[in-house]
This record gives structure tokens, C-alpha cells and sequence, in this order.
């Protein structure tokens, strides 16, 4: 779901090695104290309390000098990410003394990628607690929590780009328009450090791409692109924080050849997109129509007869998966909002088990196709997450793709209201040595059943072929 930032100036973030919890001895001493610290208690009283900072930490006991509650993320976050927020925090401080009046920002300026780059180290090989909070069960990073530390660099990244260096101005309220891409290139260890770096890449009147990299050195690997273990790609967009309407945002001038050629990238995908969105549903329907049928017809005799139908095929509707939560103040960011890589963890979630599902074995996550931001999400929303895999790639069988769809609705029986608020496509494979372990392992082929189905899967595939048109150029 859309996260928003307003702008300010932050210092530079270069390197920021982000302190966790207390060491195990530390640890040790604050249970004892807790236990001790009231001779009253009886000798089985354990009080239990938080040695997390509070918002209130560092104020002077003046309710006008504290920071206000809003401004204090939910506890549910990765240390990673709240380190970033508190990096961004200090506007929202700052804007609490802001006039109502204060005028919008009229000055763009002019900066190069390099001062909105930001680079986070993870000390995986020397912090086992750091360790322990990433872990996944292969002894990997868990992918589903770095997601959540991509979303909230790629806000803070926005935020510095875009910042005016003015007090006196009121900031743009900034937007997750939609995650372009994310490719995991090869499995990320947990005990090996790795880095994620990022900048912005390109800049639209009111738009904004940042592209992130997480590298991971192993033995072996010299050239620096051997290293890049997964990639990323932001879009956000600016608005103006009282009239919501877009806002124009700071230009950006690449350097380096690099940087340029990022550029041009960016813009072709730009470009591509508009053309997209120009066609709408039109085009689908000039050049799609023998497509749509022949689609439906293994369709057909899975309804009509089932008995004839191919056994290795599957309906679309037999693969579905759904999950229920409730927004909790835990899940906030600094704006009192859902965070959206909260929210794209679960959908992460419910992917992967869809396709373990559907494959019969624990399957292997090769990236994020696309995430729309459609609306926000807010403290208390009921929402549903609904899964089901769209469509498999069978050309090459050592490498089938398994593609899933995730589809966010914020449901409110109250009043029989259903809406769409995200939509998420994940790709996965089935590695070799899981289809070694299985004789006689094929995944099958998922047919839809109805034209709202096969419309559905057409789109998708038609939306992966322009990225990869995209990429090419």
C-alpha cells in the first residue's frame, strides 16, 4: 500500500551500520534486574518491559516539546527500517511548528544521483541476533523481510532527491506508485555480510525511479556485477501535501556514463508504460480475441468433461489460496499508515505458499514482477489477500516458471464494501535439486475456466513481455 513521505533536507546517509539489541549478557542482567528491582514481588514475579527507546526518550517533560505519537513507527518493523524512518523522521519534527500557510515549494533544483545514494551494510558474519532476525529456514535471507528493508530505503532515497533545502516551504507528500521489478539474481546467504545500495535513477515532471542493488561477495566472485545478488526497482510519484494534486518534483542530471545510461533506461520504460496505459483495453480487444479463445478451450472440457480433461493440467480456480488480517498499530509507518513493505511480506507469504502448494515441493523465488499501489491502507483495515497461480512457463522443463498473482482487497462488512487496494506478481521456480529428490515431477499446466480468467492471464503475460521489451532497449 502507498507509503508517503514528506520532503526535507537529510544529511547523507553513506554507510550506516544500524545497532540492534542488547548482547546476550545485557539481556541476562535486565531479566535479573526485573526480577529483583522490587523486593515486594514475590520470587515468582517476572515483569516483563520493553528497553526500546520511547518517543519521549528525549523530551524536556513539555507536551509541546515531544514528539508526537504519529510520528513513532509501529514495533513491528525491522531494525533496518527503523533506522531509515528516523533518518526521514526529523521533517515530520520540524513540520510540527510549520504554518498552515507555509507556501508550496516554487524553486526545483538540480542533483545528481550521487546525492541521493544511500548504502546500508548488514553485518551478517559478525552479529548472530542480526542473523537470527533474517534467517529463513535454508539458511537464507528471508526474502519477505528484505522487501520490507527495500520499500523503506527507496522512501528515504525519494525523500533526499526531492528535498528543497527550505525550512520556510511546505514538503510534497510523496507516493509508492508501483515496484517496477525486483530480480533475485542468486540466493542471498544470511551469514555472509551484504550491502544495499541505491539512488535515484531518473525523474518525470512528478515521478521518481530508484533503482536499488543488494550485493553479496563470495569466494570466487571478482567482477563487481558477480557479486549483485538482487535488484530493484521504485517508482514514486509527488504530490502537493494540502491539495493533493501532482507536484513537480527536482530535476536530475547523471554524471557518469553509467548513470546516463540508467537514465535513457528509465525513460524508455517510462515511455513504454504510457503507451500501455494509452492502448488500455482497446488494443486487448483488436488483437487478442483468438488468444482469449484459445486460452478457454482446455477450459471448456474441464467443465464440460472433466473426465476427458488433461490430467496435466489444472484449473486456475483449484490453485487459489486466500488470507485474512487486520491492520494493527504495529504495522504503521511514520505516517500513521499501513507500511506498504509490510504488506508486501504477507503477499510475499501467500505467493510462496501457493506455489509450494501447486508444486508438490518448496519452490524457489526468482523475482517480483510488477506491484501496484492502487489506495493506502489504514490502522484497523480488514484486509484480505487472495492468491492463485496465473499461468506456468513450461518451454524449458529444467526451469519451469510458476507466476502468481496476489490481489490486496480492503473489506468492510459494515457496509458490504469490497475494494482493490494492491495487486502483486511474484515468479517462481522448482530448483534442480528438489526435482531430483521426485521421480516423475512435472508441473502442470493452469487453464482458465472463464473469460474474466483468461482475460486476466493474457494482460499479465502481455504486461512481462513490455518489461522485457523494456529491458532490451
Amino acid at each position: 500500500m502507498p507509503s508517503s513521505s514528506f520532503l526535507h533536507h537529510i544529511p547523507l546517509l553513506q554507510k550506516t551500520q544500524f545497532p540492534l539489541l542488547p548482547s546476550n549478557s545485557t539481556r541476562r542482567l535486565i531479566s535479573k534486574s526485573s526480577m529483583d528491582s522490587n523486593p515486594s514481588h514475590p520470587p515468582n514475579f517476572i515483569s516483563v518491559f520493553s528497553k526500546l527507546p520511547s518517543p519521549f526518550e528525549n523530551s524536556t517533560g513539555v507536551d509541546g516539546d515531544r514528539k508526537p505519537l504519529d510520528l513513532w513507527p509501529g514495533m513491528y518493523h525491522s531494525p533496518v527500517t527503523i533506522a531509515l524512518w528516523e533518518t526521514r523522521s526529523k521533517i515530520f519534527e520540524r513540520l510540527i511548528h510549520l504554518p498552515l500557510d507555509a507556501p508550496p515549494q516554487t524553486q526545483l533544483l538540480t542533483k545528481s544521483p550521487s546525492q541521493s545514494r544511500t548504502i546500508v551494510l548488514y553485518n551478517f558474519s559478525s552479529d548472530f541476533i542480526l542473523r537470527e532476525q533474517y534467517r529463513d529456514a535454508r539458511n537464507e535471507v528471508r526474502i519477505g523481510k528484505m522487501l520490507e528493508d527495500l520499500d523503506a530505503l527507496a522512501g528515504t532515497i525519494s525523500v533526499k532527491h526531492c528535498s528543497d533545502d527550505d525550512c520556510t516551504t511546505r514538503p510534497l507528500l510523496l507516493v509508492t506508485a508501483s515496484v517496477d521489478k525486483i530480480v533475485l539474481r542468486k540466493p542471498i546467504r544470511v551469514d555472509t555480510d551484504l550491502t544495499i545500495a541505491g539512488s535515484v535513477i531518473w525523474v518525470g515532471r512528478s515521478s521518481i525511479e530508484i533503482q536499488l542493488e543488494v550485493t553479496q561477495a563470495t569466494e570466487g566472485s571478482s567482477p563487481a556485477s558477480d557479486s549483485v545478488a538482487l535488484t530493484a526497482n521504485f517508482i514514486f510519484v509527488a504530490r502537493d501535501s494540502h491539495t493533493g494534486k501532482a507536484a513537480p518534483v527536482n530535476r536530475l542530471s547523471p554524471e557518469s556514463e553509467q548513470e546516463k545510461l540508467l537514465f535513457e533506461e528509465a525513460e524508455a520504460r517510462s515511455k513504454l508504460r504510457k503507451k500501455k496505459r494509452e492502448e488500455g483495453r482497446r488494443g486487448f480487444e483488436n488483437q487478442a480475441v483468438e488468444r482469449l479463445q484459445a486460452l478457454l478451450a482446455e477450459g471448456r472440457i474441464f467443465c464440460d468433461m472433466p473426465a476427458l480433461a488433461d490430467r496435466n493440467s489444472i484449473l486456475l480456480r483449484d490453485t487459489r489460496l486466500e488470507n485474512f488480517l487486520i491492520c494493527q498499530p504495529q504495522q504503521r509507518n511514520i505516517h500513521g499508515r499501513i507500511f506498504g513493505g509490510f504488506l508486501m511480506h504477507r503477499a510475499f507469504d501467500l505467493a510462496f505458499s501457493t506455489s509450494y502448494v501447486f508444486a508438490g515441493m518448496v519452490p524457489r523465488f526468482l523475482e517480483v514482477d510488477h506491484v501496484d499501489f492502487l489506495r493506502p491502507l489504514d490502522v484497523g483495515d480488514f484486509v484480505r489477500l487472495k492468491s492463485c497461480v496465473l499461468y506456468t512457463e513450461l518451454d524449458n522443463p529444467e526451469h519451469p516458471l510458476i507466476n502468481v498473482e496476489v490481489v490486496a482487497h480492503v473489506t468492510r462488512p459494515e457496509i458490504r464494501s469490497s475494494e482493490v487496494s494492491n495487486t502483486f506478481y511474484f515468479t517462481f521456480t522448482v530448483p534442480p535439486e528438489a526435482k531430483a529428490m521426485k521421480d516423475g515431477f512435472q508441473i502442470r499446466n493452469v487453464v482458465p475456466a472463464t473469460e474474466e480468467e483468461a482475460r486476466l492471464v493474457l494482460e499479465r503475460q502481455d504486461a512481462k513481455a513490455l518489461q522485457l521489451r523494456g529491458g532490451k532497449t
